[in-house]
């Protein structure tokens, strides 16, 4: 506890966007957040006040950083699993726990599970051999979806093969660097759905309504919440499907369920075990932010509201645009005074080309016309006009 408040001490390993947004929602319920940041120019050392720097793959950092806090979660997945296993087996309280995280870290672990469990996974095998990934493609048909085991996120590690030579030549190239691969079918989707979903230790799950994300180029750039023309039996079936996933992988704290909406269903894409961009929009659009929510689930206290403020929410990413033109603070002046209704959320990111800077969120009656405005924000911010 903190002896200043009385209240816990909770730490965030990683001090990205994401642990920023968490600081701001701790303010709120008088928490104090402590962040373990790689440099004084992270997103959440910019604006928390207990931050400590060290690597996040550095089991003395990580043991430093522990001391102190009542419970430890994380910005992002890649905190070696055997220091998590080790800081627990030391009397640490981390959420989620290792078992758990695993499963958002490794996509072959997630892929066995899941099939294990009776989810719907696409299909999909292990690639040892450049031999294995031209059989899956005979056996499927091409093209497929080579990804990389561990590591990759917006777009990154992921590869859309397109024949058995490319197959040969790619697969050779990744495993002869080390690369631990998998392969799934590509699958006919309709769109991209996302559910999130917060459990405690308790046991107690809240839901969120289900979203549609909208992707170029692998990143996210847009997400509709609630997803439009969603028959009702279908999102009541994705709630329930994170729901059981979250029990059975015994998940503390938020988890996103991305999916593929197909002709034949739902498949599961990927996971994610912490805050995730598909629920920014949750800041204005829901009664309980993501982050507030993900707080109260590793502290175990009840859930909160995951109602929605308005009928139609819309959270368009705002992306690095090229160097030069009118500075950003401008942008903003700009921004203001043509969408007053716009919510900017930056992260104090430098900005490069097709990196993720910050979101607008847009709230409304009308989708269409709330979907307008938020792309119309967000291109204020990349390009500095309309």
């Amino acid at each position: 506890m903190d002896s200043r408040t009385g209240l816990p001490v909770v730490g965030m390993v990683g001090g990205g966007q994401l642990a920023r947004m968490t600081h701001q929602a701790a303010i709120a319920l008088g928490q104090s957040l402590r962040v373990l940041a790689l440099t004084p120019d992270d997103g959440a050392a910019l604006v928390a006040a207990d931050v400590q720097y060290g690597d996040h793959t550095d089991l003395a950092a990580l043991r430093t950083f522990a001391k102190g806090c009542d419970v430890v979660t994380f910005d992002h997945e890649h905190v070696p699993t055997e220091h998590i296993r080790t800081l627990a087996a030391e009397g640490v309280k981390l959420f989620p726990p290792a078992d758990a995280l695993l499963h958002a870290q490794d996509k072959q672990v997630m892929r066995e599970r899941l099939t294990a469990l009776g989810a719907p996974n696409p299909a999909w095998a292990p690639v040892g051999t450049p031999a294995d990934l031209v059989a899956f493609g005979a056996e499927h048909g091409w093209p497929v979806v080579l990804k990389a085991a561990r590591g990759g996120y917006d777009g990154r590690g992921v590869w859309l093969v397109t024949d058995a030579a490319a197959a040969t030549e790619l697969a050779a190239t990744l495993l002869a660097g080390g690369t631990s691969l998998l392969v799934e079918e590509r699958v006919a989707l309709r769109r991209e759905l996302a559910v999130q979903v917060a459990r405690s230790p308790f046991g107690q799950v809240a839901a969120y309504p289900v979203v549609e994300t909208v992707q170029r180029d692998g990143i996210c750039v847009e997400v509709l919440a609630p997803a439009p023309d969603l028959p009702e039996e279908l999102a009541v079936a994705a709630q329930q499907l994170a729901i059981d996933l979250a029990t059975a992988l015994g998940v503390v704290g938020m988890l996103a369920v991305e999916l593929f909406d197909t002709p034949a269903g739902l498949v599961v894409n990927e996971l994610a075990m912490r805050p995730h961009n598909s629920g920014h929009w949750t800041i204005e659009g829901a009664r309980t932010s993501q982050f507030e929510q993900h707080l109260r689930a590793v502290l175990d206290y009840p859930m909160g509201d995951t109602s929605l403020t308005a009928p139609a929410v819309v959270m368009a990413n705002v992306l690095g645009g090229e160097p030069g033109g009118i500075s950003l603070d401008e942008r903003l002046h700009h921004l203001f005074a043509a969408e007053p209704r716009a919510k900017v959320h930056l992260y104090g990111k430098q900005v490069r080309p097709g990196r993720k800077i910050g979101h607008v969120t847009v709230l409304g009656d009308d989708l269409d016309d709330v979907r307008a405005r938020a792309a119309r924000a967000a291109r204020w911010l990349r390009k500095g006009q309309a």
